[in-house]
């Protein structure tokens, strides 16, 4: 990952993603809520803001994956 070190000015038309993650190596999870964000003239949108991101509807979607797995 990019650490520091950059001092560009973001303008719009620019995409940058907001990445926080809890990993936990003992359980083998990993969980990454990204959001993809598009820098606008007078602000941002969030390009991603209709992803699922609740506890609830992300127990659904792996749950659904793990019945299609086996």
């Amino acid at each position: 990952h990019d650490v520091g070190g950059r001092e560009a000015v973001l303008t719009p038309g620019n995409v940058i993603t907001v990445e926080p993650g809890i990993y936990i190596p003992e359980e083998r999870l990993g969980v990454r809520i990204e959001d993809d964000v598009l820098v606008t003239d007078d602000g941002h949108e969030v390009l991603s803001a209709g992803i699922p991101k609740e506890i609830s509807e992300i127990e659904s979607i792996r749950q659904e994956a793990f019945q299609n797995e086996h």
